[in-house]
């Protein structure tokens, strides 16, 4: 019998996928900075579940609790409601720009000129 090697955490994180990485930029710098910002997003929404977890935990009086307590929360369909709204507030607020340059590709005529607006500041 074959004995189980523990899993390489750090070797499988850094894994590549099969296939070809999709591209949105045309600047590889650009899709690079986009990654890295992601992957902080996610850890950070990551953390916030944890942490969100704890203070539930904490709440029902249980002060001592265990990393595989923290692991084997599930959350009532109230909590689960109001996390999911956190998160979707959350990715509206890291994509915010997206939404702001779709909006503003969508309707034109609701764009600012800025350059028309610092000459007539400057007139002032």
């Amino acid at each position: 019998m074959m004995e189980k090697k523990p899993l390489d955490w750090i070797a499988l994180t850094g894994a590549k996928p099969l296939g070809k990485r999709p591209y949105f930029f045309d600047d590889p710098a650009v899709e690079r900075v986009l990654a890295v910002t992601m992957a902080v997003a996610q850890e950070v929404a990551v953390l916030r579940e944890r942490l969100d977890t704890i203070e539930r935990l904490l709440e029902k009086g249980n002060a001592d609790f265990s990393r595989a307590d923290i692991d084997a929360y599930a959350p009532d369909p109230a909590a689960a409601t109001e996390r999911a709204e956190w998160s979707r507030m959350y990715i509206a607020r890291v994509l915010r720009i997206v939404q702001q340059e779709l909006e503003a590709l969508n309707t034109p005529e609701n764009n600012v000129d800025i350059a028309a607006i610092a000459d007539e500041l400057g007139r002032i």
